[in-house]
């Protein structure tokens, strides 16, 4: 049984202002291939680990224009829903959504919670289930999302995970689970999303973690500029699992699509923001304790520049969101 694994497509009608091409027609570029990939290698399933598009509510046009490619693939895709989704990251929302209407309309199959999918061939049973992005998913017991029960009595359990599952800890603010600590799982083969990144294909005691990384690259990162996009071949057997990294050859060098100008600046603007943080903590007293406040009384003795203050209430927009659990900036 063969499945080709790809994630986070991040669908869009719009170019980026730090790319230096035409997004739509590079990410159609990389879908046609895909789905070529797909066809040639004669899988028997395509699974999507999130993100497939970069908002809920996109325009039909555009994903009428997607929907043709995904159609080019002879055999059905599954996929998850991710953090971008759905209104608020609540999977819940999904029937009024962009992908629920792809659902809808056969063009891929949602993976639900607790119902997983079966493949049998050849006296071999494979079992797909899925967990989605929803506001708990890497602050609560891993075992609920990361540890898939088998229900359907199946020989292989593959698992998505549309999480921020990495190899090293983040900074406490940004809930994440880390690979070592899973190795216990239920799956044989858990395909995480989320992390554009990604770590590539992990393996212990016959058991895999993988996550290819984004197929899409939509911020200039510096990791994003030496990173091709990959997707991964599987093939599963009575005999066990090979998996392998295929890199897309329709996707561009990071230095011909990126542009490294956004990042000159971006350091910059830190180093201004570095400064303009080291004049907070500098401050004795202040009337009032609200960061907001704070912030502007601080730019205002300081004659900081806008930008330089939007930025700073930005960001702690941003840590309070995570602390509540909603918007998500690191994806």
């Amino acid at each position: 049984m063969k499945f080709l694994y790809f994630t986070d497509t991040h669908i869009r009608g719009t170019t980026p202002k730090n790319r230096l091409d035409s997004f739509v027609d590079t990410l159609k570029d990389k879908l046609h291939e895909i789905m070529e990939l797909a066809n040639k290698h004669e899988v028997d399933f395509l699974l999507h680990g999130g993100d497939v598009f970069d908002r809920p509510d996109l325009s039909p046009n555009v994903v009428g224009q997607f929907a043709q490619i995904f159609r080019k693939a002879n055999r059905p895709i599954y996929a998850i829903s991710g953090n971008h989704d759905t209104y608020g990251h609540n999977p819940n929302t999904i029937t009024r959504t962009m992908l629920g209407l792809m659902d809808s309309f056969g063009i891929l199959t949602l993976i639900h919670p607790d119902q997983p999918l079966l493949f049998e061939e050849n006296g071999l049973r494979v079992q797909i289930s899925g967990q989605p992005y929803h506001y708990d998913i890497d602050q609560r017991d891993p075992k609920l999302d990361y540890y898939p029960s088998n229900q359907r009595r199946a020989d292989v359990l593959i698992h998505l995970v549309h999480s921020m599952l990495v190899e090293k800890a983040l900074p406490d603010e940004i809930p994440h689970t880390i690979i070592d600590h899973i190795w216990g799982t239920s799956a044989d083969v858990i395909l995480t999303g989320h992390y554009h990144g990604g770590f590539g294909i992990k393996e212990r005691n016959g058991k895999y973690i993988c996550n290819p990384g984004a197929i899409a690259r939509i911020n200039n990162h510096w990791s994003e500029i030496s990173r091709q996009p990959t997707i991964i071949l599987g093939t599963v057997t009575k005999e066990g699992i090979e998996l392998k990294e295929y890199p897309l050859q329709s996707a561009k060098k990071g230095d011909d699509v990126l542009d490294r100008s956004f990042l000159e600046k971006a350091v910059h603007q830190e180093e201004k923001l570095h400064a303009f943080v080291q004049q907070v903590k500098e401050q004795a007293e202040f009337q009032s304790l609200n960061m907001n406040q704070i912030i502007g009384e601080i730019a205002a003795m300081s004659n900081v520049e806008e930008k330089v203050k939007q930025e700073a209430l930005r960001r702690i927009t941003v840590i309070e969101e995570l602390w509540k659990g909603g918007e998500d900036e690191y994806d």
